[in-house]
């Protein structure tokens, strides 16, 4: 099923962690204390990730299941649906770029930190 191996994709990510934030069925996916996702167990089911702000907007252009960030910024936030209209393997592949987003806005010593875990992984 899409959703269980975006969702062990998610937390597969060096130093991710899960937790419930808001509600039971929104899992968010953080790294060193930063969110880059949020999945809806609930339908409609999908992933809000953060984006690259002109990759996020051709996305949009190209898929009709990518649609800005739902109660997220727009600009920064893309949410994809899991409705067969887009690609597994370019949905694993937006959940990496949103985590390669975040861990690059990491300050320096959280930066640190995170490569320490990677290499203990």
């Amino acid at each position: 099923m899409i959703l269980e191996k975006v969702r062990n994709h998610c937390i597969a990510q060096p130093g991710a962690e899960e937790c419930f934030p808001f509600d039971e069925t929104s899992p968010v996916y953080k790294v060193m204390g930063k969110m880059f996702a949020i999945i809806s167990l609930d339908p409609p089911f999908g992933i809000s990730l953060k984006c690259d702000p002109e990759k996020a907007l051709e996305l949009r252009e190209e898929f009709e299941g990518i649609t800005p960030g739902f109660h997220l910024n727009k600009t920064h936030w893309n949410t994809v649906a899991f409705d067969g209209t887009v690609p597994l393997h370019l949905i694993l592949e937006l959940v990496g770029h949103s985590y390669e987003l975040v861990c690059s806005g990491l300050p320096a010593k959280l930066k640190k930190e995170l490569n320490r875990i990677e290499n203990e992984e």
